[in-house]
């Protein structure tokens, strides 16, 4: 157990390289499937390999062995090594614990409060008469569908084709519930520290699933770009992002010429390299899981043996 519970702790950071090529080389949907699987897989498997890590140095706590049953030491279980190690990875799991409690709460409290518009409307779109451009999605409570938030600024700034595709893509955002794929990914960059690198990648792959679903929308590829392209320079230029709730999704938020490239068909084919990405990612989990399986698996075979039982196999 003591090579194989490494494993999950190491093996994100060799997966975000890979999840960095990730989000050019594949299609959108594709790619946030894949990367919020990676994220959520590579957390859990972390966390569990702390709480093996926390077992072994645990039992040497007299309360603990008699609590387990245990009639002799785990095997292999030296005590100046597992005991600090034990402390170590409790720590750690306690600080996770923490962290992710109140970052649930936090964003089940914005969930909360962006659901409540302050205008009292309660469609689908609100208008908001401010002269700086801006327009975002705020997604809803369980079964609210959330709305779209734009401003009269941004509405001047653009012709109507452009609205119309505007409006689309944060009506994706809601569809979609990208809310919630940008919410596992900030979790399990908080479980492990290697899995912050990945929450770029899952922004950028969400704004180019709405970007795809706002040019279908309007039957115009061009217009979507367009409309993506003139929004981010006014948003960008006025500074109207300052007031947006931190859980609001935005056609102007990332890479913006990255994705108006992918739009007019100017960014470079790369499914090669999205097919490697892929494979290495899921090589990663699959590794990642099994390793944390193979951990679990001896670690229970060794309680076994210090309960004075046989194990089986």
């Amino acid at each position: 157990m003591i090579y194989a519970v490494w494993i999950p702790l190491l093996m994100p950071f060799v997966a975000v390289p890979a999840a960095r090529r990730l989000a050019d080389a594949l299609s959108p949907v594709r790619a946030v499937r894949l990367l919020a699987s990676t994220a959520v897989g590579l957390a859990l498997f972390s966390t569990l390999a702390l709480v093996l890590l926390v077992v072994p140095g645990a039992t040497r706590v007299s309360a603990v062995a008699a609590v387990g049953e245990l009639v002799k030491p785990l095997a292999d279980a030296a005590p100046d090594v597992t005991v600090p190690l034990a402390a170590a990875a409790l720590a750690l799991l306690a600080g996770c614990a923490l962290a992710v409690a109140r970052a649930a709460r936090r964003h089940w409290a914005q969930l909360h409060r962006a659901g409540v518009p302050a205008d009292g409307s309660d469609g689908e779109l609100t208008v908001v008469r401010d002269s700086r451009p801006d327009a975002y999605a705020l997604p809803g409570l369980p079964g609210s569908p959330g709305r779209i938030v734009v401003t009269t600024g941004m509405l001047r700034a653009l012709d109507p084709a452009e609205r119309d595709a505007l409006l689309a893509h944060e009506r994706a955002h809601l569809v979609g519930r990208h809310h919630l794929f940008l919410a596992a990914a900030e979790l399990a960059a908080l479980c492990h520290p290697a899995l912050r690198s990945l929450r770029a990648p899952m922004g950028f792959a969400l704004e180019r699933c709405a970007d795809e679903a706002a040019a279908t929308a309007v039957g115009d590829r061009r217009v979507a770009a367009r409309a993506i392209g003139r929004a981010a320079l006014a948003a960008r230029a006025a500074e109207g992002a300052e007031s947006r709730p931190r859980v609001a999704l935005a056609a102007t938020a990332g890479p913006v010429p990255r994705r108006v490239e992918a739009l007019l068909g100017r960014a470079t084919p790369r499914p090669r390299v999205g097919r490697a990405a892929a494979a290495a990612l899921l090589a990663c989990l699959v590794l990642s899981g099994a390793a944390a399986l193979d951990a679990t698996h001896d670690l229970h075979s060794s309680i076994e043996v210090a309960q004075g039982e046989s194990p089986q196999y």
